[in-house]
């Protein structure tokens, strides 16, 4: 049974919602946040980059109280409202004929700690505590988690509902992406969501894994000091944004090798052929359309790469997953790396920001082999997460990617 309660976000006026809200922080080009920072001032960046204002930058305990100075002054002055009674916000986004929605609602760190919500990512306990500190010393979360259901007709009728009333919020970007969001404040829509998800055995953390992580270290610790604990308060519950699983788009990253280690390529393709079959293409353009289908790009000429399936060994379901399959018989057994070695030699690139990615990566000599794969579905990924398993490191780009600024939920 999973618990996912109604809350009172503070968030944008409706006048100023599209000036508000930003893109996470680390995906903008750093010319790009000048100008932003110049000439918004009701970007949400100005609290998330409280430095600006200084023109110095800050690190640690003093950047995170100034963040929280930020987002208080932006309450101060009327930029962010918070709702007078809790309720769940419907959002929706639509790029071109990709069409995502969802609800904003928090979810419990309880059932995150019973493994009620899965996961199928490793996070790093210091960026655990970093973030968990952040969220202390600020006292705020404005970037929901992402998690996945499955689809439900309760839940979807709801949505069928709100979409044909005006919505609260109707705003486009600058990337082209059209954003609505509505708010879901009718008692009833309320218990038929919060009944919904109760009937669920599970939910997936789609994308988040290390939010979600300090957040459960931020309750571990007021657990700690509060004497008069009781499971309601709100660091017991952290922001996220359900998303039903027929409308989670997964989408893969691209492998590149710095440098083939310690063979000639000629070497290094006998070696491969232990593994795959393998095609030359030339210059012929080549993207995997299945499972267990590779894409190589090296030395100016494209590869197929097909899985000999009497040369591996498929035990679970981490097994089956390309990630994995390109770790176990390239990088760990070819190239001979381990996890502290691949973080040097291997970087991972969005497949979907550049269909000529591996071309252009390699040819630029930035890096001398690189591989595709097909996505992982949806299916794979809970598979994983049933299992108890750890996906490989950047074996999923989930979309939709959410913003920041819209919606916050309060700590304190």
């Amino acid at each position: 049974m999973a618990t996912i309660l109604p809350f009172r976000a503070v968030r944008p006026t409706r006048d100023k919602v599209a000036l508000v809200s930003t893109r996470s922080y680390h995906l903008y080009k750093k010319s790009e946040r000048k100008i932003i920072l110049k000439y918004n001032p009701f970007s949400f960046l100005h609290v998330l980059m409280p430095g600006y204002k200084f023109r110095k930058k800050f690190t640690g305990d003093l950047r995170f109280q100034l963040v929280s100075n930020r987002y208080n002054e932006f309450k101060e002055d009327g930029t962010f409202i918070k709702d007078k009674k809790p309720m769940f916000y419907l959002h929706q986004k639509t790029f071109g004929s990709e069409h995502f929605w969802g609800i904003i609602a928090v979810a419990s760190l309880a059932d995150y700690e019973k493994n009620t919500i899965k996961k199928h990512e490793k996070t790093l306990k210091e960026r655990e505590e970093l973030f968990g500190h952040y969220l202390d010393v600020t006292g705020f979360n404005a970037e929901p988690v992402l998690l996945t259901y499955p689809d439900d007709p309760a839940i979807e009728n709801i949505y069928k509902k709100y979409r044909l009333k005006r919505a609260e919020y109707e705003f486009s970007t600058n990337k082209k992406r059209l954003h609505h969001l509505w708010l879901i404040d009718e008692e009833d829509d309320i218990k038929i969501i919060t009944e919904a998800f109760s009937r669920m055995d599970n939910l997936y953390i789609a994308d988040g894994h290390h939010r979600t992580a300090s957040s459960n270290y931020l309750r571990k610790i007021r657990m700690k000091v509060n004497d008069n604990h009781n499971g309601s308060e709100p660091y017991n519950f952290f922001m996220s944004y359900l998303i039903p699983e027929s409308r989670l788009k997964i989408t893969a990253f691209n492998r590149f090798v710095k440098k083939i280690p310690g063979m000639s390529k000629a070497q290094f393709l006998i070696k491969l052929d232990n593994y795959f079959r393998i095609e030359n293409l030339g210059h012929r353009f080549y993207k995997p359309s299945k499972k267990h289908h590779f894409s190589m790009y090296m030395d100016g000429d494209f590869y197929k790469l097909y899985l000999r399936k009497n040369k591996y060994e498929i035990k679970n379901s981490l097994d089956d997953l390309d990630p994995e399959v390109l770790w176990k018989t390239v990088f760990k057994t070819i190239f001979n790396l381990n996890e502290r070695t691949a973080e040097k030699n291997i970087t991972y690139l969005p497949q979907i920001l550049n269909e000529n990615q591996l071309q252009e990566e390699v040819d630029s000599g930035n890096f001398e082999v690189g591989f595709g794969m097909f996505p992982v579905s949806v299916a794979q990924l809970k598979a994983v997460a049933d299992a108890n398993l750890i996906m490989p490191p950047k074996s999923t780009y989930i979309e939709p990617k959410l913003r920041s600024g819209l919606t916050i939920y309060e700590l304190n």
